[in-house]
């Protein structure tokens, strides 16, 4: 059975919400303030944990923070559970590290997806560690690396992690290619500016995917520029370690090959919609792109309206109208940033 540590004020709020977790069948222990729920935490080390933010003697950031500096606590999931609904506030939480931040009042499923989703990443990651883990001392990491899968955890495990916020850019087009980058979490953009100066956001990369690649056999910069489109955690591999990597291993030579292929395959298909494809067309498959790289179904993504344009290939204006259209139909939802997807087929068999 989880554990799932609830650090609320509110009696009320606190009770209720412990009895909706405990018929989910999640093991509940509450405290009543910050400082009490760090002291809570470093006992019980809870397998998540969900904190208000206003609260007394210690407030949910101080709390978040204590835990980010202590070995047992720092890597355990961290959701704000807040009446605070100012972007600022959602920044400076998400800056110190939570992993999510949900404003009252909320629905109950969404409070329940935020913690399924987040203790299944840290299934999927305890489960992927396992390999390194339990591999015998005399053998080099370097040699289990077979498969892409092997090489991801590799990089994860091994080399040099980078913090990007929201909207800091990563490198720019004309940097000298030195690195290859693998995104632990968030979401990335890779653009160019045309003659005109418009911005063309040529690929969106989520979470596990690599981008930077450039020439292996010859000393090159990159062609475009690629900017963090949330707050993002990537890893750095040298293009030389890589290139070494691929050389002692065939297999996973053939893999990379297959993703630089199928990289190339959608960023054509991509060009030919931007050509051929209607405004409507265009506008419904660039929120799938979006929601996929989200990792939506249905449910809302937050994006600008000059990304989606941008990756469309169309004018705002016509992005905004079409998006209305869209609206009328009953295929999306709007709430200004914010587009929720509300019949995902449809909207897949839009022309």
């Amino acid at each position: 059975m989880k554990k799932v540590l609830l650090i609320e004020d509110d009696r009320t709020l606190r009770e209720n919400t412990a009895e909706l977790l405990e018929l989910e069948n999640y093991k509940v222990f509450t405290a009543i303030n910050g400082l009490d729920g760090l002291e809570l935490a470093k006992k019980i080390v809870p397998d998540i944990i969900i904190c208000d933010i206003m609260m007394p003697k210690m407030d949910g950031y101080d709390v978040l923070e204590h835990l980010s500096k202590t070995e047992q606590t720092k890597f355990i999931p961290f959701i704000f559970l807040s009446a605070k609904t100012e972007r600022s506030d959602v920044r400076k939480g998400m800056n110190l590290g939570a992993d999510d931040y949900i404003t009252k009042p909320f629905e109950e499923d969404e409070l329940l997806t935020a913690i399924e989703s987040r203790l299944a990443k840290i299934e999927i990651l305890r489960d992927k560690r396992q390999l390194v883990d339990q591999t015998p001392t005399f053998v080099k990491k370097e040699e289990l690396i077979k498969s892409l899968d092997s090489l991801k955890e590799f990089v994860f495990q091994n080399k040099k992690i980078k913090n990007y916020k929201s909207g800091e850019i990563i490198y720019d087009e004309g940097n000298h290619a030195n690195y290859v980058y693998l995104i632990k979490s968030g979401v990335v953009k890779s653009h160019k500016i045309d003659e005109f100066g418009k911005e063309l956001i040529t690929k969106i990369y989520k979470a596990d995917e690599f981008f930077g690649y450039t020439s292996f056999t010859e000393s090159t910069t990159y062609l475009e520029s690629t900017t963090a489109m949330e707050n993002t955690e990537v890893c750095l591999i040298s293009k030389d370690d890589l290139k070494d990597i691929l050389k002692e291993n065939h297999s996973l030579t053939l893999e990379f090959i297959q993703l630089l292929t199928d990289d190339l395959t959608e960023f054509k298909e991509h060009l030919l919609q931007m050509a051929y494809g209607s405004v409507k067309k265009k506008t419904a498959n660039t929120i799938l792109q979006f929601t996929e790289k989200l990792n939506r179904t249905t449910g809302t993504i937050k994006i600008s309206r000059s990304d989606l344009a941008s990756v469309a290939g169309i004018a705002t204006e016509s992005l905004i109208r079409t998006l209305s259209s869209l609206k009328k139909e009953g295929l999306i939802d709007i709430d200004g940033r914010n587009i929720t997807v509300l019949d995902l087929e449809k909207l897949k068999r839009v022309y």
